[in-house]
């Protein structure tokens, strides 16, 4: 049994070592490159970046019906008939599979000069998917960089709370061989060397555990990077939280650069605009049409054997909607309510935004006095250790009470680290709230 459990100890010290020594010997990935990869390969930045295109590109006059529309049109028509004519003076006319045929072609314009201003409404509308397009395009951006920042600050956390197991490894060791020594001279039972053992073993197997949702977290970033999913790299060691956030600043600044209240306020333009789309109809619709027609027909049975026409034509066309079974009212009262909607949603917006808002700055401040306390219980916590083992050494207390103040070395650290994680998280996320990250 001793010999089962000594061959696993030496397999996990085997796994950490290989593990550790990829880490160290793996490129620095810094934060910046982190994020300059993702701008340039994320899928989800590309998609929006199309889309934003393809809303640009929409914006034109002729999208919006203000040009005229000129085609070229060319028409064939031909036919065989066999004809058999009894004229006035009752002489009979006989023509066998005879030809006919008629050809034309020309030059058309057509231009609603008038529309009840419905097209220039069409171009407002064209204009204002553009700006959400763009806007879209930018929460993508801030959407992705804000998940890359995480996802790296999250592995500086979880290096650190690797490097405190470690730490806490070589504390178990060390425990391991004064029990050893003890035992020896006779100062110590077995029972003491074996517990030793099961601390040491227990640490060792959280530090694999640790490895293993670091490596995780590895692939994530990867995967946001748009790259092969098992490309080693390490990462820096310092997580800095901006500790100048003002809740009054944020809020000000998500009225004005967040691109979901912004967007909310869009679609308000947007539902007006569909009103003045639909009072368009009420009014009368007047286009000219104008062209230059050739036109060349030829039929033998007829009294003109052939014919060539050709010249310019030109009309004008108008019409009115004078009833459409009360339609007209009914859009015209769903198109108010529609902009009554989208005020609606715009202030949901805005109070959703202040709410997440006000949470994530609770989270930011809490954040920042739990570092500080932390801070100052990981240094407490490891004079309590070091005392602790110095007196163990000398035999005045037991091997539980040296586990305990390891164990709370070990608590105090991982509850810094989340507390660093914490502030840096809510900081990102209100900067992304505001459409303000920035990377240097």
């Amino acid at each position: 049994m001793m010999i089962k459990k000594i061959a696993c100890l030496v397999c996990c010290f085997a796994v950490i070592s290989t593990m550790a020594l990829a880490q160290q010997d793996a490129p620095l990935l810094t934060l910046k490159d982190a994020v300059e990869i993702a701008l340039k390969n994320n899928y989800n930045i590309k998609l929006s970046q199309n889309n934003s295109t393809i809303a640009s590109n929409n914006v034109t006059l002729g999208n919006a019906g203000i040009l005229p529309v000129v085609t070229g049109d060319f028409n064939d028509n031909n036919s065989r008939q066999t004809t058999k004519q009894t004229r006035n003076d009752g002489t009979v006319n006989n023509i066998r599979n005879a030809k006919n045929s008629n050809n034309n072609y020309g030059v058309n314009l057509n231009w609603t000069i008038f529309d009840g201003f419905a097209m220039f409404a069409n171009y407002d509308q064209l204009k204002q998917v553009d700006k959400l397009g763009v806007l879209r395009l930018q929460d993508t951006v801030q959407r992705t960089v804000a998940s890359v920042i995480d996802t790296y600050y999250n592995l500086i956390s979880q290096n650190e709370q690797i490097k405190a197991l470690k730490g806490a490894i070589d504390i178990s060791r060390t425990q391991l061989r004064i029990a050893n020594d003890k035992f020896a001279v006779g100062r110590a039972s077995r029972l003491e060397v074996l517990n030793a053992q099961v601390n040491l073993n227990t640490d060792t197997g959280n530090l694999v555990i640790q490895y293993q949702q670091f490596k995780t977290a590895k692939i994530q970033l990867n995967q946001l990077l748009i790259r092969d999913l098992q490309t080693d790299f390490s990462v820096a060691d310092t997580i800095i939280v901006d500790e100048k956030l003002a809740l009054a600043d944020v809020l000000n600044n998500a009225q004005l650069q967040n691109p979901a209240i912004l967007s909310a306020q869009i679609n308000q333009r947007l539902a007006e605009i569909n009103l003045k789309q639909v009072r368009a109809t009420r009014y009368p619709q007047v286009g000219v049409t104008s062209g230059y027609t050739f036109t060349n027909s030829k039929t033998p049975a007829g009294f003109t054997l052939s014919q060539n026409v050709h010249g310019f034509n030109y009309g004008l066309t108008a019409s009115i909607n004078i009833f459409n079974g009360f339609n007209q009212n009914r859009r015209e009262k769903n198109a108010k309510i529609q902009i009554d909607n989208a005020g609606i949603a715009a202030k949901q917006t805005k109070l959703d935004i202040e709410s997440q808002i006000n949470s994530l700055f609770v989270a930011y401040l809490s954040g920042l006095d739990l570092v500080k306390l932390e801070e100052a219980n990981v240094n407490l916590n490891k004079k309590n250790l070091d005392i602790t083992l110095d007196k163990y050494k000398l035999g005045n207390i037991t091997p539980l009470e040296v586990r305990e103040a390891q164990r709370n070395y070990l608590d105090a650290q991982s509850k810094f680290f989340a507390a660093q994680y914490q502030s840096k998280q809510a900081e990102i996320m209100l900067k992304q709230i505001t459409n303000s990250i920035n990377i240097k």
